[in-house]
């Protein structure tokens, strides 16, 4: 018979013999008698280990923490014990033996710094603190899925070894691939476009990569984008889009993931719709009156949105980006080529997503690639789409990773990527 979960006990088993395998926590060994906590993923049983057994106990070498193992014996009732119950062992399987001294307290309990925690990160996920984060990432990726199957989206997956750039502004990872010149991809952006010809509203959920030599708390050089990108629409219509996406991702936090924002201190949040507005030149206009400058033609950094935050909701868009400032396939307003039919969503001062309208006139995207400095005929095969048909059309994407680092209010977003990749680090 399959042996039994902790987390799967229940008052149905008292008084009957079972089987019980996982992983020995804390073990307390006092002599006559020794205590030691079971695990699994989700919960965990007192094991006592009495007289006559103790003989076989001290003849296996005794258990430490991390020691794979299944424990046959009565589960019954305890007034003494911490979840009302304990397994009384009549025999252990020893299934594999963990190292007598680990280079990290899996338990949490003694502090670590995070890039020795990062080099460990096996033994740092078994603390209640990182499995909960990563708990709630599963909630979000199911809530994104469960939002656009609604919305009548297609998941679509697209290609990381591309032969042009999709950004433009972004450095790229470079490499041979049989003796030509390709890419690493920093975007489904491309692709995307192409398929709501196809498809009309796409989304996907994929790995993407930067070579930029950022050394900051919310850069990465491997990170996974939430994409969308919608035929009939405008930047308008996707940043309502985006807004209840983000509404619903925070519903299904606060319902599903309770224990897991209490074990990190932080307090359910769920947004009130419509979320602010307020343009870029707006932001700046306030900026200066405080005293705060920006660089012409440099992103707003987040050190200088930290000084409206008494005036900014938690979350809020920041609309209409300078047409320099923004990718090549974004549409200029019609009154104001200068400006952009684009918005971030920023939560706190950080950035977590971004979209706009996109320019369908290929030959208006033609000149666009020409004006950032980039070769049409590099872009060929995207060109030629935008000729069959290609509709008005808008999308947006999110960070994953900066997306859970501001829900979860981490100080660096290396906690919220299980083996984060930066200018630093390959492995583990």
């Amino acid at each position: 018979m399959r042996p039994l979960r902790p987390s799967s006990l229940s008052r149905d088993h008292f008084n009957r013999k079972v089987r019980v395998r996982g992983w020995v926590g804390d073990v307390r060994d006092k002599g006559r008698i020794v205590f030691f906590t079971l695990h699994d993923r989700q919960d965990w049983v007192q094991v006592v280990v009495k007289p006559p057994f103790i003989e076989h106990y001290r003849a296996i070498g005794g258990l430490r923490r991390l020691d794979a193992v299944i424990v046959e014996g009565n589960y019954l009732p305890s007034k003494i014990a911490k979840r009302g119950a304990e397994l009384v062992a009549e025999k252990i399987e020893v299934l594999s033996r963990a190292a007598e001294k680990l280079p990290i307290d899996p338990t949490g309990r003694t502090p670590v710094e995070l890039p020795k925690r990062l080099r460990y990160r096996i033994l740092d996920l078994l603390s209640d603190r990182s499995r909960a984060i990563f708990k709630v990432q599963e909630t979000v990726l199911w809530a994104v899925r469960t939002f656009m199957r609604k919305e009548g989206a297609i998941e679509v997956i697209t290609p990381k070894i591309i032969g042009a750039a999709t950004e433009g502004g972004a450095d790229l990872f470079t490499f041979d691939y049989f003796g030509m010149r390709a890419f690493l991809a920093q975007s489904p952006q491309l692709y995307k476009e192409q398929l709501v010809i196809p498809f009309e509203k796409v989304y996907s959920i994929d790995t993407f990569f930067r070579a930029e030599e950022h050394s900051t708390s919310r850069h990465l050089n491997e990170f996974v984008s939430i994409d969308y990108e919608e035929a009939f629409a405008d930047w308008r219509d996707v940043m309502v889009v985006l807004e209840r996406l983000l509404k619903y991702i925070c519903e299904k936090i606060s319902e599903e993931n309770e224990q897991e924002l209490n074990t990190l201190g932080v307090k359910p949040w769920v947004p009130d719709l419509p979320l602010q507005r307020i343009t870029f030149d707006e932001i700046l206009d306030e900026l200066k009156r405080r005293g705060v400058d920006v660089q012409p033609g440099k992103d707003i950094p987040p050190s200088a949105l930290q000084a409206l935050t008494k005036d900014l909701e938690r979350a809020y868009f920041i609309t209409e980006w300078p047409t320099e400032l923004r990718p090549f396939y974004t549409k200029p307003c019609d009154d104001d080529p200068s400006h952009t039919e684009s918005f971030d969503l920023n939560i706190g001062p950080i950035e977590v997503a971004g979209g706009s309208t996109r320019i369908h006139d290929p030959e208006v995207l033609a000149r666009r690639i020409r004006e950032c400095g980039l070769n049409p005929e590099s872009f060929q095969t995207h060109l030629e789409v935008f000729r069959w048909g290609m509709p008005p059309h808008a999308g947006w994407a999110i960070g994953l990773s900066r997306l859970l680092m501001t829900l979860l209010e981490l100080s660096n977003i290396r906690e919220a990527v299980l083996f984060p990749r930066d200018r630093w680090s390959l492995i583990p």
